[in-house]
């Protein structure tokens, strides 16, 4: 029997509902999968063409992207709905680690880092191969953000210049500088971004529990959504447009991943392991909501 594909139940517009997260510290190269829809624990997808840490990710409905990282400026790629090692996809305009990305199906934006800091947002075609191209700046420079986005939006927040509640927004189809979108609860670096298309949310960092949201297509303060199970410090996000999930982290490199429903709000709940425990790391999905 065949059981057709469902959007709903995978929670995004054409993916298969999977998360990936990749690399990490302790310096790794692994990359893992999860069916975001159901729980359970990660399974391995394959490798990084470089271990790194401190990385950005983003991602179409096909590909997922993994930028910089380690003071590199390589990105690669991998096609999400099969499994095996990443691809060289290109190189950032500026080699950097503590940065951010964000994604519609149609571009990914890298933003910020650090080596040295910086407030360059660069960006790429997702579905070509190639160097990443200049879009414009953050309102500061940054490191230790998280990204998060809509459709049409890309959200910038938090970070370490020092440790700022600031969050930043762009619109992703054009070029230019980002504005100030609002503050988050709390000033916190090494978080991290998921979003729904109507919500973003920002989870941990700084020693926090705290996950904030915001509403992408107004502007204005985040609102507090809830807590992590533990405290989230260098951890990864991913999502489908009903869930989000929060992997890996802590100042001890953890393999716990939560997740929650994006529409309410309310306390994490625990999803699985990963494959190995890190922080450092960086999530990516064939169905967040930037894909629509």
């Amino acid at each position: 029997m065949i059981i057709p594909f469902s959007a709903e139940a995978s929670g995004g517009g054409g993916g298969i509902g999977r998360g990936l997260f990749g690399g990490g510290y302790p310096t790794s190269n692994v990359i893992d999968y999860v069916t975001i829809a159901s729980t359970g624990n990660a399974t391995d997808f394959g490798d990084l063409t470089v271990g790194r840490e401190w990385l950005a990710g983003c991602s179409s409905t096909t590909r997922g992207l993994f930028g910089g990282g380690s003071s590199s400026n390589v990105i690669d790629y991998v096609t999400i709905a099969s499994t095996g090692n990443a691809t060289d996809f290109g190189d950032l305009t500026v080699a950097r680690f503590f940065l951010a990305g964000c994604s519609s199906d149609i571009r990914g934006l890298f933003g910020g880092g650090i080596s040295p800091m910086t407030n360059v947002i660069d960006y790429v075609t997702i579905a070509s191969t190639g160097n990443a191209t200049d879009f414009g700046d953050l309102t500061a420079a940054i490191r230790f953000l998280a990204g998060c986005s809509s459709t049409t939006r890309g959200l910038f927040g938090g970070g370490l210049s020092p440790a700022t509640n600031v969050i930043d927004y762009v619109t992703i189809a054009s070029t230019g500088n980002a504005t100030d979108f609002g503050d988050l609860t709390v000033a916190r670096y090494g978080l991290a971004g998921c979003s729904s298309t109507t919500r973003g949310l920002f989870g941990g960092g700084s020693g926090s529990n705290v996950i904030d949201y915001v509403t992408i297509a107004s502007t204005g303060n985040a609102t507090d959504f809830g807590d992590l199970t533990r405290i989230g410090y260098n951890l990864a996000s991913c999502s489908s447009t009903i869930r989000g999930l929060f992997g890996g982290g802590d100042t001890v490199p953890r393999d716990t991943i939560d997740y929650v429903t994006i529409a309410s709000t309310g306390n994490a709940t625990d999803f699985g392991d990963l494959t190995v425990g890190r922080n450092r790391l960086v999530g990516c999905s064939d169905v967040h909501g930037g894909l629509g």
